[in-house]
């Protein structure tokens, strides 16, 4: 008797067409970016076009006061992005940022005058002893945090102030300030007829300046930095090492702003004492507010506006017009500082993210806008968000 065994057979499975995966997305250039790219190369030509900017700019852009003056904006643009490092990276309230400004404008007026030293070699040597200075002084201030670290940058600028005030050994020329030496300098660096070829280096500064503290702040010591001013405790758990971090982007920070104020002596062929005070800090301080704190657009937008403002509410405090008005209008208007600051509080009361946080913020509640949603699922979706978890 033969058995015989069923034999199940299960169907083949079916074979679907090959889809071709789905292309990887091109990185496209924020528009961040692109308006940069775009706003560089007006800057570059804005000495070679005739445009006149009543009230905001003394003559067309060609003439040597307009330049002088874009070119001081872009100076002190360049110093608020060091100072961006300090506060906005690392959450540092730094009052002695003016400090190495300062040493990096009267180290090149010491060694140009003194020593035998070209130009450019001198320029290296002196980034670089200020940026040792920078070192030592951060060292031994971000050993404390807060407030301490703040009084601490600020017994140092003081003492460089009270330094240079001094004139120790003829150096400094104390209150009357640095003449540059002007006979290492090549010729198209000097006189008002080379002013667009300092506007120039300005800009470059500028540009390189920007490069830099957007590579510090994408760098690993970048985070490590951002991530000790929310949690120090944490990150020190982690195995990680924000004091060495800060000490980098403090350095960095100090080296940059020694740059700031070299373009700054050889815009103003000399410096004066007040590029080593703390009011320049505090000044610094304030553009970077108005920017926008943690932007770093908006440091060098808060300072052009501050620049700009100062120098043409100079020239408005003496004119004619001012004199002529009622003593109850000409004595505030007479005062940029008072002006500056009453515009300084009025923009901390009403637009505490400054100029870089109003403007994120009107471009997001468009981008909202932009996307068909009805109106009445924004009303629900704000009231959701105010009202938060229910129960």
């Amino acid at each position: 008797m033969s058995t015989t065994q069923d034999v199940r057979t299960t169907p083949a499975p079916r074979r679907t067409p090959a889809v071709d995966a789905p292309a990887p997305p091109r990185r496209r250039l924020p528009l961040t970016a692109i308006g940069g790219v775009a706003l560089l190369a007006l800057m570059v030509l804005l000495p070679l076009v005739n445009l006149t900017v009543p009230g905001v700019l003394p003559g067309p852009t060609y003439t040597a006061g307009s330049l002088n003056l874009l070119a001081l904006c872009m100076v002190y643009a360049s110093l608020a992005l060091s100072y961006h490092l300090l506060l906005g990276t690392g959450g540092m309230l730094s009052f002695g940022h003016a400090l190495y400004f300062g040493a990096g404008a009267y180290g090149l007026g010491i060694i140009l005058a003194q020593t035998g030293i070209p130009l450019w070699p001198a320029v290296l040597v002196t980034i670089l002893g200020v940026m040792m200075l920078a070192v030592v002084t951060g060292a031994i201030s971000l050993r404390v945090t807060g407030i301490p670290f703040a009084m601490v940058t600020l017994a140092f600028a003081e003492a460089g102030s009270v330094l240079v005030r001094r004139n120790p050994r003829d150096l400094t020329n104390g209150g009357d300030g640095l003449i540059m030496n002007s006979d290492p300098v090549p010729e198209w660096m000097l006189g008002v007829v080379n002013t667009r070829n300092l506007y120039w280096m300005s800009l470059v500064l500028l540009a390189v300046v920007f490069l830099v503290v957007v590579w510090i702040d994408r760098s690993r010591v970048g985070h490590v930095t951002a991530a000790a001013r929310e949690n120090e405790l944490r990150v020190r758990v982690l195995g990680l090492r924000p004091y060495t971090a800060k000490l980098v982007v403090f350095a960095v920070s100090g080296l940059l702003a020694s740059t700031a104020g070299i373009m700054y002596l050889f815009l103003h062929s000399g410096t004066t004492p007040t590029s080593v005070s703390a009011n320049l800090t505090i000044t610094v301080l304030l553009m970077v507010v108005i920017g926008g704190v943690g932007s770093r657009w908006g440091a060098v937008a808060g300072a052009v506006v501050y620049t700009l403002f100062n120098q043409r509410l100079t020239k408005l405090a003496e004119s004619d017009f001012v004199a002529g008005l009622p003593d109850a209008v000409r004595i505030p208007l007479s005062q940029p500082l008072f002006i500056l600051g009453t515009v300084f509080v009025l923009i901390v009361l009403f637009l505490p993210g400054g100029i870089a946080g109003t403007l994120s913020a009107v471009t997001a509640r468009w981008r909202r806008t932009d996307r068909g949603a009805p109106h009445g699922a924004h009303r629900l979706e704000q009231a959701a968000s105010e009202s938060g978890p229910i129960g």
